[in-house]
């Protein structure tokens, strides 16, 4: 299937590890071109390297993407390079466990700066070119929004603030043919996942309590699974998709767990 995304240029926050990854490297197979953005310098231009040892094409842009500055740069620094932006995907962020007792204004605000504002600045500096290409936009939030998970209040709030400016954004872009959409993943065995469950006490029986909770096979998603989601939504096959929460987590938020 053409999803038709041959050299359309997508930038992926976060896309060096993890689920961002996953969508960097099939957005490049599909025949995009994939800009990441993300901190770690390193680790952006090993996978920008992985995609273009596989034929395909990448650059990258280190950024500290809780600074206004550095998502501007980001935006910039694609146009400079392509000419054009055609999507978005803003992927980074981390569950800093800020919580309500636990946590702090201070803290708490910190949280929704390195979670939530990059989602807002990179729209909103990327949007003239998004108005030009009738591009879109595909959000990854997280299924905190909706369960609760206790003690990361600051990471809950910014997940469900994206889920709201999903919504918001599809009504205030229509004129414009602008789609925005958003992935909901539930447990995806990624690096961060991996640190947040051996830095538990006893880290395979919490894992395979987990897993046993999950509908679906009793297995975690795969980032692959999340990026397929991701790439579909990014491409002409899902022309008339705007608006929606679409969540990739065998069944795990709204099923009712007995039944697995």
């Amino acid at each position: 299937m053409d999803l038709g995304l041959q050299d359309k240029v997508v930038i992926v926050t976060g896309g060096a590890k993890g689920i961002g990854e996953a969508i960097s490297r099939l957005i490049a197979a599909e025949g995009g071109i994939v800009v990441i953005a993300g901190r770690n310098e390193a680790d952006n231009e090993k996978t920008v390297s992985a995609i273009r040892n596989a034929g395909g094409k990448a650059s990258s842009v280190q950024a500290e993407l809780g600074k206004v500055e550095d998502c501007k740069k980001v935006i910039d620094a694609a146009v400079k390079e392509y000419g054009r932006i055609d999507a978005l995907v803003n992927n980074a962020g981390a569950n800093d466990g800020v919580g309500l007792e636990s946590g702090s204004p201070e803290k708490f605000m910190a949280s929704l700066q390195n979670n939530l504002s990059h989602y807002y600045n990179l729209a909103h500096y990327a949007l003239p070119h998004l108005k030009a290409a009738k591009g879109n936009i595909v959000n990854i939030g997280s299924k905190v929004a909706a369960t609760g998970q206790g003690n990361t209040s600051g990471y809950a709030a910014s997940k469900g603030a994206i889920n709201a400016l999903t919504r918001e954004w599809a009504v205030e872009l229509l004129p414009f043919s602008i789609r925005v959409n958003t992935v909901i993943p539930a447990e995806v065995w990624t690096p961060l996942y991996e640190t947040w469950i051996q830095s538990l006490p006893n880290p395979e029986e919490k894992l395979a309590s987990i897993v046993s909770k999950i509908p679906l096979e009793q297995r975690m998603t795969t980032s692959e699974e999340i990026a397929g989601m991701t790439v579909f939504l990014l491409s002409a096959r899902s022309s008339h998709t705007t608006g929606q929460i679409v969540y990739v987590d065998g069944g795990y938020t709204h099923l009712d767990r007995s039944i697995s």
